[in-house]
């Protein structure tokens, strides 16, 4: 049996949190014709960071990992508030993980699968995204993680 994102969460106990809201001017969502833009989104939790620091000092692989999870869970919030449901997304077109992270981090990958291995629980292997990951010199709020999907949808 091939089942729904909304089912997968519900089997693996995961829920959503509500949809963080802009931090400055711009809106967390986009529709162009069967394609969903959403805003880069952070490891938040309440309203508030999560996770702050850098990854490489202030933070681990596993927190950093952690903070990925969250904010691609955020991300997945703001997509069903858009979309009503996330059985609506056909197929994930794009990741992108930003990581402040020290000059001598160099295990990004690690990080960024925080974010993909939540997609695949949601969506399954199937609809795996490309996904990019860089580091990045400082982010928002002074997270360490900032996740960007564009979904096709029906």
């Amino acid at each position: 049996m091939n089942r729904s994102a909304e089912q997968r969460l519900e089997e693996s106990g995961i829920a959503l949190p509500m949809a963080p809201q802009p931090l400055g001017a711009y809106v967390p969502a986009v529709r162009v014709e069967n394609l969903l833009f959403l805003s880069g989104t952070l490891p938040l939790e309440g309203g508030a960071p999560k996770f702050q620091g850098r990854i490489g000092n202030d933070i681990g692989i596993e927190d950093g990992r952690s903070a990925a999870r969250l904010a691609a869970l955020n991300a997945l919030a703001l997509a069903r508030q858009h979309l009503g449901s996330l059985d609506r997304v056909t197929r994930i077109v794009r990741l992108t993980v930003s990581l402040a992270a020290t000059a001598e981090f160099r295990d990004h990958a690690k990080v960024a699968d925080g974010a993909s291995e939540l997609l695949a629980t949601v969506f399954g292997a199937e609809k795996a995204p490309t996904r990019m990951v860089s580091g990045v010199l400082s982010l928002p709020a002074g997270a360490p993680v900032v996740v960007e999907i564009l979904l096709e949808v029906d």
